[in-house]
């Protein structure tokens, strides 16, 4: 079983999961040949304000255990609202960067955001 994490960007989450899929195929295989056993590749792609695909819960009850959406999805806006950090908001380049990090504060609750301050 081969698990492929990444934190992608909302509108891109499809697209990414996608992408891993059809970079691992040849992995899959050549573990297949090599190895005798039935290999499988895993997708958890979670967009940076925590946007999931349509797949995503099948793809988790494939990994044995016991796995909360929202769990990754607090994981990942709190790694978005941490790497925002070192943005200041007069000097966001971009207008969507902006409404991200506003997001990010209002989504996630204020002492869970005291872990990000540096």
């Amino acid at each position: 079983m081969l698990i492929d994490i990444a934190i992608s960007l909302d509108r891109n989450v499809n697209k990414k999961e996608a992408e891993k899929i059809l970079k691992h195929n040849d992995l899959t295989i050549e573990i297949q040949r090599m190895w005798n056993v039935k290999a499988k590749m895993i997708p958890v792609i979670v967009g940076t304000i925590g946007t999931i695909s349509k797949s995503l819960r099948q793809n988790l009850s494939n990994i044995p255990g016991k796995h909360e959406i929202k769990e990754l999805q607090t994981t990942a806006m709190l790694g978005t609202a941490h790497a925002l950090r070192g943005v200041p908001m007069q000097k966001c380049e971009t207008h969507f960067t902006c409404q991200i990090e506003v997001h990010v504060a209002q989504t996630v609750n204020t002492e869970q955001l005291q872990h990000c301050i540096p």
